[in-house]
This record gives structure tokens, C-alpha cells and sequence, in this order.
């Protein structure tokens, strides 16, 4: 069987889980479940970030232990990956032993390597980000380039990593790998930053009491981003239990959002190289989601809740519209009045209207019970060859991550379906006792609903799961594959239809 190995970053405890954190997460499970119902042994690793100077400042405000802040926030996250129907397979938390054993032997290796050795440290360092910065990369007046907050002049003992030392490897390897990171505008800004020069990082800080201790000097503690980055290989036990590791290693996508895409596609790479293992196949770094064009922050106040969105509006609604309305990669502007529009027009309009025609006219004209077909006739095989010609361009879209284009393939056949009904009005061949004809109708009809669940349940799993439900089908759902929705004429007759309330009724706004 074929392998896939997903990730997502760990997410940082101290930041409240925004629509941001919900957009990596909702891509990367949309992606992994694809690639189940693909028939690949899939592998989805999410968690979070726990150590670092804000975890400590925020602990001690709040009187609790650092451990104690970290398990609480770190179960906001969990919580939020339940009400979006995240289907990882391992949450890592970067606080586990399991972990922290693996970053100190890495540390260690580097080290007795020459890829680490004891220096001094003296640059521009910003708390909130846990980023160290030269100068000229500063906003004016001395504040972080990614967040706006003011950073801090550090000089410092330090143990730094020979960055320097795979400029050039890492520029070779991007040229003989031209989608290492994508979009391509993401490439083009990785290699240009690589050729003004890397210089060596600092990969310890002193005297910081939350975070894992440098194995050979007790003073120091490593580098919250070095020890964060670990956490996709010493998920699969690496320098541990060796098995996952050469089952699932390398990563095949590595998701990120765009401001963390200098530490996944070049000091994770260069440690890797350091390291002898395989690069990830690829890094995917998606854009952000913005209020009138402003980044959202806190400190603006512009901050969307998405475990509010999914309360409020349902948790499909809310997957379909991140997936839906923006080109991956891109950045986009989020409104309520887009989210309900898009909502009404596709998930209403559109799909929920196929189900809400189709059910009733079985359930009137043939008791309740999946007819049998007839003779086929041009309409029918006209819509037999559309839905067959689109599986292409699907697959080719989800392979690049084109979830935006991949639905609209997908609603491409709902509005075939729609059009079908149209023009064959089973209401009319009834009127005129058409049986036969009146069953086959009935029957194609039903078939791209089976279709149309099988596609969407990597998009939105309840409601496909619903959909599967209101057709009789007996057989889970999860157990289906790409291949049988490609299979035309799967669905058995004599089945009994339920048909339910409407999946997505109209959203006022």
C-alpha cells in the first residue's frame, strides 16, 4: 500500500486558536482524508508548542505551574480539532519525553558532528515571535518585521548551528527541486532570501527556566523553534523506535501558514541535511485570512473565532467556505456576508436542492425504494460521460493542493444533476405514466448523489456522511474509495430512502 506522511506546524499554546490555526488544520485533514479514499496508508501528525518565554510569562500571571498553562491550552486546541472533525492520528505535544528525548540526541549529534559549537550572541530578539532578527530586517524604529512588537537588543553566550554552512547545498537542492516549496512565489522568496547570505543561528538561550536543557551545557536551554521543528520526525520515533520513522519518513507535505515558512524551508532543511535524512517532498505555505485587508491580531480586536463560526453557522458550513473561497495560497478577505453568501448559493442553492428534489420524487413515485434502471438513452449517457470526464481534473487538482478548484469540479456535477432533472421532469413522465423511463431517471439521479457523497466526505464529512445516510446505504461511509465512486451504477435497488430535514438550510444574515 502506498504512503503518506501530512503535517501541520505545532501550534503555539500561548496564542488563542484563531481561524488561521482552523485553516492549516481543516486543508490538512481535507487533504489526508483524500488520500485515504484514495487507498493510501495516510498519516496526519498535528499538536503543539510549549515551551518558550511567553508560556512562562503567561503561567506565572495566572499563578499556575508552566506544565499547568501549557495542558490548558493545549486542550483549547484539541477541542477545536473535535468540533472541525480533524481526523489526525498523532497529537504531539512538545512537553512529552518522547519528544524532549529525541530533540536533546539531536542536539547531541550536531554537536559531537561539529555542527553546533560555542559562541556569543548579540542581535535583535523578539519575545512574542520567539525570533531573533538582524537589523536591516527590522520595521523602523526597532520593531518585529512579522508581529509589530518591540524587540530587544540580546548579547548573550550562545551555542549556534552552521546555517552558514548549507547555503550552498540548500540552493543546489532547490534548483534539482523546483516544487520543494510552493506556491512558486513561496520558492522564488525562500531562494532569494538563501542568496543574500545565511548566517549561523543561535540555537540556545540562557538562563531560560521553561523549555528543554542543552544536554551538554546545563546553563542553556535549546532554541524553542530548533526544538518545535523536531517534533515531525520525533513523532515517528526517530533515534527511538526506528519503525514509523522508515515507515512514513520523508514527509510528503508539510503545511504551513506564510509567516513560518523561513524556518520550514531552510532551517529544517538545513538541519535535516546536517542530520543525513531525506528533505520533505514538499512545503506548502498557504496564505492568511484578513479582515479589509489587515492582517487579524489581537491587538486590533479583528480576531475571528472559527469554534464560534462552527457553533453558529455548523461545522461543514465553515470547512466548505475556507476551502471554497480562496485559491490555496493565496491570501483572502473574510467577511460574514461572503460566508453566508457562498453558504446560501453553493451549499443551499445548489447541493442541498439536488437532495431536497430527488428524495421526495422516489418517495412519491416508487414507494421509497431505489428503482431499478432500463435501457439507457442520450441524456442519461450524456451524464454518465460528464461525471467520468471530470475525475481527471479532480484528482490533478487535490495532487497540487487546489482545494477551491477541486470543489468546483465537485459542483460541476451537482449542477449536471440539477440540469438533469431539468430536462428529463420525471413529474411530467409520471403524469404520462412512463414507468420505465420515469425509474431510470430516478435512478441516475440517486447515483450522483452516492457519487457526490463519496466526493465531498473529505470536504465536508458530516454532511456527506447525512447525504450516504438519506440514500439507505448501509455500508460506512469511510469505508468507500475513489475507485467505486468512479464505478458507475453502484447503487443497489430496492433500497429504502430516508429522507431527513434539509442538510443546509438557508443562513439569514
Amino acid at each position: 500500500m502506498k504512503k503518506f506522511y501530512l503535517t501541520t506546524p505545532v501550534y503555539y499554546v500561548n496564542d488563542v486558536p484563531h481561524l488561521g490555526h482552523a485553516y492549516t488544520t481543516v486543508a490538512a485533514d481535507t487533504l489526508i482524508r483524500y488520500k485515504r479514499l484514495a487507498g493510501y496508508d495516510a498519516f496526519f501528525l498535528t499538536g503543539t508548542d510549549e515551551h518558550g518565554n511567553k508560556i512562562l510569562q503567561a503561567a506565572k500571571k495566572n499563578n499556575l505551574a508552566p506544565i499547568e498553562m501549557a495542558d490548558k491550552m493545549s486542550a483549547n486546541f484539541k477541542k477545536l480539532w473535535e468540533k472541525l472533525y480533524i481526523s489526525y492520528n498523532d497529537f504531539i505535544r512538545t512537553t512529552q519525553t518522547r519528544h524532549t528525548k529525541v530533540v536533546k540526541k539531536i542536539f547531541l549529534k550536531l554537536y559531537e558532528k561539529g555542527d553546533i559549537y560555542k559562541g556569543e550572541y548579540e542581535g535583535w530578539y523578539c519575545i512574542s515571535c520567539e525570533s531573533f532578527w538582524l537589523e536591516s530586517q527590522l520595521k523602523e524604529g526597532k520593531f518585529c518585521p512579522d508581529c509589530g512588537r518591540e524587540v530587544e537588543k540580546i548579547k548573550e553566550e550562545s551555542y549556534f548551528f552552521k546555517l552558514s554552512r548549507y547555503q550552498k547545498p540548500l540552493l543546489s537542492y532547490f534548483k534539482a527541486h523546483p516544487n520543494f516549496v510552493l506556491p512558486s512565489t513561496r520558492m522564488n522568496e525562500v531562494v532569494e532570501f538563501v542568496k543574500r547570505g545565511l548566517k549561523d543561528l543561535s540555537v540556545t538561550r540562557l538562563n531560560l527556566k521553561w523549555g528543554i536543557p542543552c544536554p551538554i551545557d546545563g546553563k542553556h536551554t535549546i532554541y524553542v523553534w530548533v526544538d518545535a521543528l523536531i517534533n515531525y520526525i520525533s513523532a515517528l520515533g526517530y533515534l527511538e523506535d526506528n519503525f514509523r520513522f522508515s515507515k512514513f519518513w520523508p514527509a510528503d507535505v508539510q503545511l504551513v501558514g506564510k509567516d513560518i515558512l523561513k524556518f520550514h524551508a531552510i532551517i529544517w532543511p538545513a538541519l535535516l541535511m546536517a542530520l543525513g535524512l531525506e528533505l520533505p517532498k514538499m512545503v506548502f505555505a498557504h496564505g492568511w485570512w484578513k479582515i479589509k485587508g489587515e492582517k487579524m491580531s489581537k491587538s486590533k480586536k479583528n480576531v475571528v473565532d472559527p469554534l464560534k463560526l462552527a457553533e453558529g453557522y455548523g461545522t461543514d458550513c465553515l470547512r466548505y467556505f475556507l476551502l471554497r473561497e480562496v485559491p490555496f495560497g493565496e491570501d483572502g478577505n473574510f467577511s460574514y456576508s461572503s460566508f453566508i453568501k457562498r453558504i446560501n448559493s453553493d451549499l443551499s442553492n445548489d447541493l442541498g436542492n439536488l437532495l431536497n428534489r430527488v428524495l421526495p420524487l422516489v418517495i412519491r413515485y416508487c414507494g421509497g425504494k431505489v428503482p431499478s434502471p432500463s435501457k439507457e438513452e442520450k441524456e442519461d449517457k450524456n451524464l454518465r460521460e460528464k461525471i467520468d470526464d471530470l475525475f481527471p481534473s479532480l484528482e490533478k487538482s487535490m495532487e497540487t493542493l487546489s482545494f477551491s478548484d477541486a470543489l468546483s469540479k465537485i459542483w460541476e456535477i451537482v449542477r449536471v444533476g440539477n440540469l438533469y432533472i431539468d430536462r428529463c421532469a420525471p413529474w411530467q413522465l409520471a403524469k404520462r405514466e412512463e414507468k420505465s423511463r420515469l425509474n431510470t431517471v430516478l435512478y441516475n439521479s440517486l447515483e450522483v448523489l452516492r457519487i457526490l457523497s463519496i466526493l465531498l466526505s473529505p470536504f465536508i464529512p458530516k454532511s456527506a456522511e447525512k447525504m450516504w445516510a438519506q440514500l439507505g446505504l448501509q455500508e460506512d461511509l469511510k469505508l468507500q474509495s475513489l475507485e467505486k465512486a468512479k464505478i458507475w451504477g453502484q447503487l443497489p435497488p430496492g433500497v429504502l430512502v430516508q429522507k431527513g430535514p434539509p442538510l443546509f438550510p438557508r443562513i439569514k444574515e
